[in-house]
């Protein structure tokens, strides 16, 4: 390579970033994506100009030529998408006094870079960072806007993290008891002569599955125990085989020998928990990605022939046939509005109340993308007592819920993770007018924010079904959310659903403000509430939250998101830990999502049968039914009485005598 100070070469030297290296010493770098390139073929040099500098590569191989050309032309689209999407971003290099040093700093950078870029590309998706410029994206690729693989990918490589970091600090207790002298021995281990694993000299470690029988699929596979006594300081036994019912016959009986049990437990509870289990790349209990059976067809059903004689009436007390029916019911319903809980994790980081206003407007608004492709069918109404549970460790909440009225119909719900804590009740009126129908919600939203203290409220907005007797069925939304922060009033934001009008072209469209103590207007909200939401004016904003790719086929599977196909999953894992009121247990929900129409007919009729048989013996006995995990608050809203979680440790629900619901 040609520059004005001389000829250097750059076999070396990663691609990403030039160096200009002369006598072992780091004479300068340069950003290929913020150079000017022009290529003469005929000379088979290529010019780089920085405007300080100008670098010139001459090649005196054709093929080499054509070579170099291409993954520079290849570099600069990627770092000018790079730069679009991540304007912010400040490169740093690492000058060294040496070529290996200065390398390998430049090295580190790029393996850096390549993991921050994983998830940032992940998180343009979620609206995790605010300072993205919406201007930008425009130039960055669609496949890459709203890469799903992309998206999983990053999920997953941030649980091995969290489960890697575990284990080592395990580990590294471990390894301090195993050098000391009152170090435990472990006494009646059956196996061969222990021999220590030989070291390997290699750059990265990685996870590896060994040919294993069925019954030891899934343990973590180190040599052999030595039979008899040993010293933990010299041995490495197979911590995830052994039986810690007898393990803990130590020849001692220190507290330092107790500790070290426990740690083992811990140790071997993370391993069989984390994602690399049968092999170093396979991800855990992978989720469905489809419905056993897709929709039926309702078109031979004649609504107005039962709708008729309602109209202006409550619907919710109106039989429908089970075809109109989606296989979820309202309690998973409200689940499905935590679909984008991380921007209250996000939220949950924010020093600034402005900002952090922000992300729980876009959490409030996120709720509704949803059902944008549910227009065509309901959810089932749930049975007094009835009950829905969704433990979701990969998103880091724990959320329960219960039908605790009948009529009028009241669904409760409760979430909590370590950033936050969601709760409503929820009642709806539902209004036939002719051609559409009319979804009034009544109820309030909580969320507080432990770390900050904030305690958010909303309300909810009215859902309109257009074209319900004929043609194609829509849904919109309309109305305005207030969002106030009960223990802060130094912020507070309004957001309108603008409601659709045949002249004009705003549908699904939303606008927001966030206002300060004094009534200014700080942050200025605009977007679709099925698409995305941005903060910022025309000219320049960030997008704070984007709607997940729908998955494969959802036409054809009632228009379900893939945090919707999850929800009715039955995990064998959990199905022991479940009450029996669940939703999943509930017969005619199920045979509906398995396509047997015909029995999950029969089986809605015999169980709304049994309620209102239930509902006659509690009026003839003057009885009030009274929820088992919710109580009435002061400010006559349903929360939780802090039951449910405790209940669910240790198989308590099999304690209870629940109600037959069905």
């Amino acid at each position: 390579t040609k520059t004005d100070n001389g000829w250097t070469s750059l076999n070396s030297v990663p691609f990403h970033t030039k160096c200009l290296i002369e006598r072992e010493k780091l004479h300068g770098c340069i950003d290929v994506g913020l150079s000017v390139m022009s290529v003469k073929k005929s000379s088979k040099c290529i010019d780089l100009d920085t405007e300080e500098h100008i670098y010139h590569l001459k090649v005196k191989s054709e093929e080499v030529f054509d070579e170099w050309v291409s993954k520079l032309r290849h570099h600069r689209m990627y770092r000018q998408n790079e730069i679009a999407m991540f304007p912010h971003e400040v490169n740093h290099y690492f000058p060294g006094s040496t070529v290996t040093d200065s390398t390998s700093g430049v090295l580190d950078s790029l393996s850096s870079r390549k993991r921050s870029s994983i998830s940032k590309q992940s998180s343009i998706q979620t609206g995790s960072n605010l300072s993205f410029s919406c201007a930008g994206e425009t130039r960055v690729p669609l496949w890459l806007q709203s890469s799903e693989d992309m998206e999983k990918c990053s999920k997953d490589l941030a649980h091995c993290h969290a489960y890697l970091v575990e284990m080592s600090h395990l580990l590294q207790s471990m390894d301090v008891l195993h050098r000391t002298y009152s170090a435990p021995a472990i006494n009646a281990i059956q196996g061969g002569a222990f021999e220590s694993p030989k070291k390997e000299k290699r750059s990265h470690r990685r996870w590896r599955s060994r040919a294993i029988g069925k019954d030891a699929k899934g343990t973590l596979q180190v040599p052999k125990p030595f039979s008899g006594p040993i010293r933990l300081h010299s041995s490495n036994p197979n911590l995830s085989t052994l039986d810690f019912g007898e393990e803990k016959n130590y020849s001692d009986g220190s507290e330092t020998s107790s500790e070290f049990s426990k740690m083992q437990e811990d140790l071997c509870h993370i391993a069989h928990k984390g994602p690399l289990l049968e092999s170093g790349a396979e991800a855990k209990s992978k989720r469905r990605t489809c419905l056993p059976a897709p929709c039926p067809s309702a078109r031979t059903i004649s609504l107005w022939n039962i709708l008729r004689n309602n109209i202006g009436k409550d619907l919710s007390k109106v039989a429908m046939p089970v075809e109109l029916n989606e296989p979820l019911n309202t309690l998973q319903r409200l689940c499905e509005e935590l679909e984008y809980s991380e921007l209250l994790d996000k939220a949950a980081q924010i020093p600034s109340a402005l900002e952090r206003m922000v992300y729980v407007a876009a959490f409030a608004v996120s709720a509704y993308a949803s059902s944008y492709f549910r227009a065509g069918s309901k959810p089932f109404n749930p049975l007094l007592g009835e009950t829905y549970e969704c433990i979701r460790e990969d998103k880091g909440f724990r959320f329960f819920s219960e039908q605790v009225s009948h009529h009028p119909p009241i669904s409760a719900c409760h979430a909590e993770s370590g950033n936050f804590v969601f709760w409503q009740d929820v009642r709806w009126k539902n209004k036939f007018w002719g051609k559409s129908m009319e979804i009034v919600p009544i109820g309030t939203t909580h969320v507080t924010l432990p770390a900050f203290g904030d305690h958010f409220e909303w309300n909810k907005v009215t859902s309109c079904i257009h074209n319900i007797l004929s043609g194609q069925r829509w849904i919109e939304h309309y109305g305005e959310i207030v969002i106030k922060n009960l223990n802060d009033d130094s912020c507070h934001c309004k957001v309108n659903f603008i409601k659709a009008k045949y002249w004009s072209t705003n549908a699904r469209e939303i606008e927001g403000t966030v206002f300060d103590k004094n009534g200014k207007a700080v942050h200025r909200l605009f977007g679709k509430w099925h698409e995305s939401i941005y903060c910022g004016g025309s000219s320049s904003s960030a997008c704070v939250w984007r709607a997940n790719p729908m998955p494969k086929g959802y036409e054809q599977y009632y228009g379900f998101t893939q945090f919707a196909l999850e929800l009715n999953e039955m995990d064998p894992l959990s199905k022991s830990l479940l009450p029996p009121t669940d939703t999943r247990f509930r017969p005619d929900q199920r045979f509906l999502e398995e396509g047997n129409i015909e029995e999950a007919e029969i089986q809605k009729q015999r169980i709304e049968q049994l309620q209102r048989e239930r509902r006659r013996v509690l009026e003839e006995n003057c009885v009030e039914h009274q929820p088992r995990f919710f109580r009435k608050s002061n400010d006559d809203s349903w929360v939780s009485n802090g039951t449910y979680l405790e209940l669910r440790k240790d198989l308590g629900f099999s304690k209870l005598d629940h109600p037959v619901l069905w």
